[in-house]
């Protein structure tokens, strides 16, 4: 080939985007037209959203940016400065609203069923991928980025927390660009054909409460706490508020790197069989710092700049990360992912299953249920949804649970993994 034909080639596979502040201020834009339509009130925008979920958009506009070639989602660094500055900040936004006082009065039901779920998650997991290896060998003993079981763990890690755990879990366990692809539109779909379930039985949750024999007393009770916690501690965040909320997520982002940074050497020459386990990993020490910190500061006044919107911060960050890791998918990947979907029904009848099974032993109300299940596999996104199904001002109690989920995320699905892992 002639070095003339050689240019025209790498000409003609140049993306047309090459400056990461133009793919940055491109990816901003396409979330913020996102999120105008999903909360228009144009007809059109209104069904449409009905069938696709705006999370999706958010994962599948960038990723065409990707696939035609718009831009080079493989070398820009758009995602590592997400996944390294905004990630943990966004873990420590959301979960410094946790209230563990507030959870436990909700019932011993409302936290048993919740953590049902994560336990549904967390074995069902590595259920579904032996169960699926019985007349797919090839699924197991694969080794590398595209190994099946790394990118399950990226499904444990959303299903048990959300996308912020989701992405530490593809860092964590290395999972490859082209099975993470293909994990995020199982999880994207799977996760909302079981939304869809949920919201038809929230619809007729008094007939199946009725049969079920639950106690619905308490669902009064907490409609009218939250409805006076809302109306107390909500206010229009002033500057020095928005200030507060960045210094908190970014101090504590930046001591996280420096706690990564000193502990992880200690763990590689001193204990080199902890590899396994993730602990040689300075991003896993980078995560775990920022979530547990972020719970420590629950417990303080740090707490009260919920009211002010920490979360809804926070949730912004999650969201560029959410389109900067889709600008590293290629949607022709959706074609090749048809074993995984089954992998992924599996995995998600288990958690289902379990969930109802308990939840018909202790008498539990559906709302339980139905909330404790979308807490773990939706997270804030969308378990408020399902909560409003029921009455809208229980929003709130999802949120809470929600955020229950983004604390033990990290740790469950990293649990998951070890699991996953080991079956390999």
């Amino acid at each position: 080939m002639s070095t003339e034909n050689m240019a025209d080639q790498a000409l003609a596979h140049s993306p047309l985007f090459t400056n990461d502040a133009t793919v940055f201020g491109i990816i901003c834009i396409l979330l913020g037209l996102v999120f105008y339509t999903a909360n228009s009130n144009t007809p059109f925008w209104q069904k449409f959203y009905m069938f696709v979920p705006s999370v999706l958009l958010c994962y599948f506009l960038p990723s065409l940016l990707n696939t035609f070639g718009l831009i080079d989602g493989e070398n820009s660094q758009l995602y590592f400065v997400a996944s390294r500055y905004l990630l943990p900040a966004c873990l420590v936004l959301l979960t410094i609203s946790v209230d563990i006082k507030a959870i436990a009065k909700l019932g011993s039901k409302a936290v048993i069923l919740f953590f049902t779920g994560t336990i549904g998650i967390v074995i069902g997991g590595p259920v579904a991928l032996l169960l699926v290896s019985v007349f797919v060998p090839d699924l197991i003993g694969v080794e590398g980025p595209n190994a099946v079981w790394r990118g399950m763990t990226t499904v444990a890690g959303s299903w048990i927390g959300g996308s912020a755990n989701q992405a530490a879990m593809k860092e964590i366990y290395g999972a490859g660009d082209q099975m993470f692809s293909a994990m995020v539109t199982v999880d994207i779909i799977v996760a909302n054909l079981w939304m869809a379930v949920l919201l038809i039985m929230a619809a007729n949750a008094k007939k199946i409460d009725a049969k079920t024999g639950a106690d619905t007393s308490a669902i009064d009770a907490l409609k009218t706490k939250v409805q006076d916690f809302e109306a107390k501690h909500s206010r229009n965040p002033s500057l020095t508020d928005i200030m507060l909320i960045v210094a908190v997520g970014m101090g504590v982002t930046g001591f996280a790197h420096l706690f990564a940074d000193n502990i992880t050497p200690y763990f590689v020459e001193n204990f080199p069989g902890l590899a396994k386990f993730s602990f040689h990993s300075s991003f896993f020490w980078m995560i775990i710092f920022a979530s547990t910190v972020g719970v420590i500061l629950s417990f303080t006044r740090v707490r009260n700049l919920e009211g002010a919107g920490a979360s809804k911060i926070g949730s912004a960050f999650l969201y560029i990360l959410i389109a900067t890791i889709g600008m590293k998918m290629d949607v022709t990947m959706i074609a090749d992912a048809p074993v995984y979907f089954v992998i992924g029904v599996i995995w998600m009848l288990i958690h289902a299953s379990l969930m109802l099974i308990v939840a018909k032993l202790i008498k539990a109300p559906l709302f339980y249920m139905a909330v404790g299940s979308q807490a773990n596999v939706g997270g804030a996104a969308s378990a408020p949804i399902v909560a409003a199904a029921f009455h809208p001002s229980l929003a709130p109690v999802a949120v809470m649970l929600a955020v229950l989920g983004y604390t033990v995320g990290t740790y469950m699905a990293w649990l998951c993994g070890q699991v996953l892992q080991a079956i390999n």
